[in-house]
């Protein structure tokens, strides 16, 4: 290891608390909140950390009391490092599967999910995402299609099959059809796409209350929604000084009006929630950008954690699906070895870091877990991404796969 980097580890793995230490005294969880950063590894959220709370602070995500790794490869005959399709899916089913394959296996075979079980036991669901809401991540948890390419197709089966009760999240292109735009403009080369005639049309007709900004959303107090925010992603993709992060609904409040609309239900609920920008940005190499994306991870986590202490039978896991960029902290009085960002300061000092960029695709690394709530324990070693998923079922008392 070169002198000045700093390994994100010693924070996240260093803290000695057991694992019995995060349960509470409900026998089960009612409710399982699955957050993830997309992207996400030790190296994002140690530039999230250093960069809004200096040394000595620690993220909210951090402060969860089970710790563990979790190793992301996929089941792809041609790849090692995997996609976000073939991770989320592992997430959801507890299976492998060839990277671009959404909730099926590497033969194309549908595998149930986390979400549809949690919906069979008489659970609400929800998926919400800075994302569109029929990318690869959020389909993997309530859709079955060969490529994460199909949003259409992946839009229909929400509407028609699995029908999450909140939906959330960007991607109105492939609702609508060719020639009819919805509320979002469309940038140069993009356009509504739909195959399927107008689906949301179809999703209000099944009970769903479509809302399009965040006023609309505030307004509503429907038990189904669908929001769409964004033509596409909610993030303006750019490298620094070009792209950012500005998404039209914060994630904090799509997370509190999930959380108010599902915690109706006395049987509880499963929540996928999401922030993508930290993945699109490291694409980027966009260090600043991932900051101010880890910033709104931070509040929508901060607005759940603030839902767990009035209940406490919820499982929280909060995860990336794989590390996007091969991001590295260095000294600010280093050579310039790559493609770097920075300097930042560390609040609190007068001291200032970099950010080094080693890719600007997805690596192996494995990536850390935090978790609190009932079952919260199973996640405290080194584990796979499918065992993560074994978690949740086994603590919310669902029928594994």
């Amino acid at each position: 290891m070169r002198s000045g980097v700093l390994v994100a580890a010693v924070v996240l793995f260093g803290s000695g608390v057991t694992a019995s230490a995060a349960e509470p005294a409900a026998s089960h969880a009612r409710n399982i909140i699955y957050i993830q950063g997309d992207g996400m590894g030790l190296g994002q959220r140690e530039l999230v950390r250093l960069a809004t709370l200096g040394r000595h602070g620690d993220l909210a995500m951090n402060r969860l009391p089970v710790t563990g790794l979790v190793h992301t490869d996929p089941d792809d005959p041609e790849e090692v490092v995997t996609d976000s399709a073939a991770a989320a899916t592992a997430l959801a089913t507890g299976h492998k599967t060839r990277n671009g394959a959404v909730g099926v296996d590497p033969a194309g075979r549908p595998l149930p999910t986390v979400l549809e079980q949690a919906k069979r036991a008489g659970k609400s669901t929800g998926l919400v995402t800075t994302a569109q809401v029929t990318g690869a991540s959020p389909a993997a948890f309530a859709a079955h299609v060969p490529s994460r390419d199909l949003q259409s197709d992946i839009a229909r089966q929400y509407v028609a099959d699995s029908r999450p009760d909140v939906l959330l999240g960007g991607g109105e292109d492939w609702w609508f059809p060719k020639g009819e735009p919805g509320a979002w403009p469309d940038k140069p080369g993009e356009e509504s796409r739909s195959p399927y005639g107008n689906l949301v049309t179809q999703a209000r007709r099944s009970g769903y209350t479509y809302v399009r900004n965040a006023q609309e959303l505030q307004r509503t107090r429907s038990a189904r929604i669908l929001g769409l925010f964004a033509n596409e992603d909610m993030i303006d993709y750019g490298p620094d000084g070009v792209g950012k992060y500005a998404p039209s609904v914060p994630l904090a409040q799509m997370a509190k009006k999930a959380l108010d609309t599902l915690s109706a239900n006395p049987r509880g609920f499963f929540l996928f929630l999401e922030e993508e920008g930290i993945d699109g940005l490291s694409h980027e190499n966009n260090a600043h950008a991932v900051i101010d994306a880890g910033r709104a991870l931070e509040a929508a986590i901060t607005e759940v954690l603030r839902f767990t202490r009035a209940h406490p039978d919820t499982l929280v896991i909060i995860g990336g699906d794989h590390e996007t960029g091969g991001l590295s902290i260095e000294n600010a009085d280093g050579p310039n070895e790559g493609d770097e960002d920075g300097p930042f300061p560390v609040p609190g000092s007068n001291l200032r870091f970099k950010v080094d960029w080693t890719t600007g695709d997805h690596t192996g690394a494995a990536t850390p877990v935090t978790a609190s709530g009932p079952g919260s324990g199973a996640l405290g070693h080194t584990l796979d991404n499918t065992e993560v998923y074994r978690a949740m079922v086994q603590a919310a008392r669902l029928e594994a796969n």
